[in-house]
């Protein structure tokens, strides 16, 4: 395999057809922020604000002026979207909102911790690319926020019962994992490496069951297995997510066992999602083979694969393991057989068991400008270090 070849082929994939259909559809230019909810040509069919795919947004323009090109539109557009965002986004308490109608009211109370996880990677990136202090102290103040909550992360807005049934769960410990090393520039060291060995150990030795050789969504608050619908749930893209975020992790901290494990258990994940029949990685599962409350549990999402390759390609870079190289080729070649739409481009997020396109849509309420962009490019540089050992920069 050329991989530079392959390096250069996402990269212009990502400039070419990624980029422009979000520069094209997406943006409010009355109110500020940007519209997800767009069709198969890019037509806005809702104009809800959902703080994830906001603050995942300006992130994404960020990052790319940052590493990829120093565009200012890359920059204008991040900023535009923030500025909205400081202007609306937040309650009384600093909590930012779920989500907001289209001239900033708020709509969905601030009971998701994810909203402000995304909200510190926006403006810790975008603070890195203007240099602006109010952007930094955003960062900051709503990370130290997200550590305030993350023993109880919805708070009030619990609906769960929690003296009949306490469970704690996986996505938090995964996403720190990856948000930490966004905002490394940003805290203490001492502070970074704190909460990189509780996400590390959360992720290997809690979630992590050896004994099933997969990552479960959910555990009780001794770490322990439940057997309830919550408790048996397994989602593989969470699970090989995970992996390639330890693995930069472990690669910080030059520990090359780490690495082989989170290799040896991305494989066992995604032999384990894998769709013997259709091809491509289930949604979610039961552990002990039950039938599992999602009733979407066998669709095949985007981002699902988008990052499984990222976790096979990753793999093999740090270990020459060739199950991670020929799994990587198989999920290219699924991506692009399946998902991308040559027609109107982007990529179709969600597909029936089958590989049909489930919905026409390519962003909504939970697809954005985030999950491809940030593979194409995580992919594109890590082929182009596999190539000639040298960081990628466009």
């Amino acid at each position: 395999m050329n991989f530079k070849d392959r390096a250069n082929f996402y990269i212009d994939y990502l400039k070419n057809d990624i980029i422009p259909f979000w520069l094209n559809h997406s943006l409010d230019t009355e109110y500020g922020g940007f519209f997800t909810c767009l069709d198969r040509d890019g037509k806005i069919f809702d104009t809800d604000k959902f703080m994830w795919l906001q603050h995942r947004q300006v992130w994404t323009f960020s990052m790319l002026y940052n590493n990829v090109e120093q565009n200012p539109v890359y920059l204008e557009v991040a900023k535009q979207g923030a500025d909205f965002l400081l202007a609306h986004g937040r309650d009384k308490n600093g909590d930012w909102y779920f989500s907001l109608d289209k001239e900033g009211n708020p709509l969905t109370q601030p009971y998701n911790i994810f909203s402000d996880c995304f909200a510190t990677m926006a403006y810790a990136q975008l603070f890195k690319a203007t240099g602006e202090e109010r952007y930094r102290d955003i960062a900051k103040s709503t990370f130290l926020r997200i550590l305030e909550r993350k023993d109880n992360p919805k708070g009030r807005y619990n609906k769960q019962v929690t003296e009949t049934r306490s469970l704690k769960g996986f996505s938090l410990p995964m996403i720190l994992c990856n948000l930490v090393l966004e905002i490394e520039h940003l805290l203490p060291a001492d502070q970074v490496e704190e909460v990189l060995r509780y996400g590390v150990n959360e992720v290997m030795n809690v979630f992590y069951k050896k004994e099933l050789g997969v990552i479960v969504e959910n555990v009780d608050q001794q770490g322990n297995l439940h057997d309830s619908f919550d408790g048996r749930l397994v989602n593989p893209g969470h699970g090989l997510e995970s992996m390639w975020f330890v693995m930069d992790i472990a690669k910080k901290w030059g520990d090359q066992k780490l690495i082989e494990q989170c290799v040896q258990i991305s494989l066992q994940t995604i032999e384990y999602g894998w769709d013997a029949k259709h091809e491509g990685i289930f949604y979610f599962l039961d552990m002990k083979g039950c039938p599992p409350q999602q009733l979407e549990w066998n669709q095949k999402l985007w981002w699902v694969h988008l990052e499984a390759t990222i976790a096979m390609l990753k793999g093999y870079q740090l270990t020459q393991n060739p199950e991670c190289l020929a799994w990587y080729q198989r999920l290219h070649n699924y991506i692009w057989k399946y998902f991308v739409d040559p027609a109107y481009g982007e990529m179709f997020g969600y597909l029936t068991r089958e590989g049909e396109a489930l919905l026409p849509l390519k962003g909504g309420k939970w697809k954005g400008f985030f999950h491809t962009p940030r593979a194409l490019y995580q992919l594109a540089t890590i082929a182009n270090e596999i190539h000639n050992m040298q960081p990628v920069r466009f």
